[in-house]
């Protein structure tokens, strides 16, 4: 977990709101994004559903964030799946990438 806590401080810079051993919570605008271990016995993962969904964390930002934050990303050394890229009919541009954890991140912007 140790990685991905410093992906999401040092990489994503999210301000840390609480940080224990077994959990971290950041602040992302008026939400938190709270990591814990899997499989950590003060709750229960479960076995995951047949079919069920697998979760995308999607980060909206200002038109002109996209190709900053790629840059920023690229410069940290983070491999992007997809740069950049206009979704016309979603009207979207936006980009892909992965944490330490393997999550999906998403970065976009509507316009």
């Amino acid at each position: 977990m140790a990685e991905t806590r410093a992906f999401y401080r040092d990489v994503m810079q999210f301000p840390i709101e609480t940080d224990l051993e077994n959990w971290v919570s950041f602040r992302v605008g008026s939400s938190l994004l709270t990591l814990r271990p899997r499989g950590w016995t003060n709750f229960t993962d479960g076995e995951a559903a047949p079919g069920s969904a697998s979760v995308q964390l999607a980060f909206r930002v200002p038109p002109p964030a996209v190709d900053a934050c790629h840059a920023e990303l690229v410069a940290k050394g983070v491999p992007v799946l997809r740069g950049p890229t206009d979704l016309p009919s979603w009207r979207h541009r936006t980009l892909f990438f992965r944490d330490p954890e393997n999550n999906l991140i998403e970065i976009y912007a509507e316009y």
